[in-house]
């Protein structure tokens, strides 16, 4: 999905601070939940009629793809998933990073699929400085910590950014008795429905100009979440509304604007960078 764009300079004092040393917010996580969740651990299913994702934690609040970014989205409450993205290292361990190189979000600099884990634990993250908040500099983790983290605490959203990694991710999943709480995303239909058959909850991204041409009926089969670029043509967004797959989404949706108007066409999830922004929000023209 596309990289987040800087928040307006209006709305970054509204958002809560994540502490000069970042990871400090993490204290009392164990014990936030959103309401609706009640006491059970979160599952697909029982999510919210609407349901929000913070993409990448909320990459316009807090340090994309980072522990502390993701504990702050959860402490927050305003996100029902945490979204990360997965890459694999050389040595076959799974990390959370967007890029196939280091070069943008890291101090460092290179092919991520070079490193082995040794590496890895040497890589800090470069929080942009258009973030609100303080941020410290960070290890950024492997998925096995995020799993461990938040795994029973919040339905995850993994983006599947290697292909070849997906019966790793799946032994990972399964480990953790997490199958029914983790979507696990691709832009690929062919990796969905490996997924799927995996007995992974699949969910298919896909961008405005993939729908002008796709015929999403073809995946009811064994897609449970459609994710669809927000700027897609009102025609492309309903043909995929009345395709059969059970959950349609979409992102990366970042102003209320936006917001109103796929919730207006009938998508049951929201993707956002902001999604305190959205939570703080109240939706306009909402349908009855």
């Amino acid at each position: 999905m596309t990289a987040p764009r800087a928040l307006p300079a209006r709305l970054r004092g509204a958002l809560p601070l994540a502490g000069a040393a970042g990871l400090l917010c993490v204290s009392g996580l164990a014990a936030v939940a959103p309401p609706e969740w009640g006491r059970a651990a979160p599952t697909v299913d029982a999510l919210p009629r609407v349901t929000y994702a913070a993409h990448r934690g909320g990459a316009l609040e807090v340090p994309e793809n980072s522990m502390a970014g993701l504990a702050t989205a959860y402490g927050r409450g305003s996100a029902q998933v945490l979204d990360f993205d997965t890459r694999m290292l050389r040595d076959g361990t799974l990390v959370v990073m967007h890029d196939a190189t280091l070069d943008r979000t890291t101090t460092s600099a290179g092919p991520v699929r070079a490193l082995d884990l040794r590496h890895w634990r040497a890589v800090r993250l470069r929080p942009r400085a258009a973030l609100p908040g303080h941020w410290r500099a960070e290890r950024p983790p492997t998925v096995a910590e995020v799993l461990d983290r938040f795994g029973g605490r919040s339905v995850l959203m993994l983006e599947a950014k290697d292909p070849d990694s997906l019966g790793r991710l799946a032994g990972l999943i399964r480990a953790r008795g997490l199958t029914r709480s983790v979507l696990v995303n691709s832009n690929r239909p062919a990796v969905a429905r490996r997924a799927h058959r995996l007995g992974l909850i699949a969910q298919l991204w896909r961008s405005a100009r993939q729908l002008r041409t796709d015929r999403p009926a073809r995946w009811a089969g064994y897609v449970d979440v459609l994710d669809l670029d927000h700027r897609a043509r009102d025609a492309d967004l309903l043909r995929a509304l009345a395709s059969g797959v059970p959950h349609v989404w979409a992102h990366t949706v970042n102003t209320p604007r936006e917001r109103d108007r796929v919730l207006r066409l009938g998508c049951d999830g929201v993707v956002s960078d902001a999604p305190g922004l959205l939570a703080r929000t109240p939706q306009r023209g909402a349908m009855p």
